[in-house]
């Protein structure tokens, strides 16, 4: 799965029913060209509350970063789905599953 980020709203990755639980690693790069970006992951369910993976976490212009470990969560119909917002800056974000 991948996804070009701008904007400050919180974009839905990972939908609730996706059925995409288990993640071998989230890659988020700054794409642009000067400017760090700042990026919350997070994931959500109305009835289960937020949990946040990372929280204004900069990444400087032009740098990835790799999260690898601990990236298991309920995203079926009844569980959370997985957000990204940007306080500034512009990413692309690539999930890739265990299979």
């Amino acid at each position: 799965m991948f996804k070009n980020i701008s904007g400050t709203v919180a974009i839905s990755v990972l939908e609730a029913g996706d059925n995409v639980s288990k993640i071998k690693t989230i890659r988020l790069t700054n794409t642009h060209a000067s400017t760090a970006a700042t990026v919350d992951l997070f994931i959500d369910s109305n009835s289960l509350g937020t949990f946040y993976i990372i929280k204004n976490k900069s990444i400087a212009a032009g740098v990835s970063l790799v999260l690898n470990e601990g990236i298991d969560f309920d995203n079926s119909i009844n569980g959370y789905t997985m957000y990204v917002e940007l306080g500034a800056g512009e990413i692309d974000i690539l999930v890739n599953k265990k299979t």
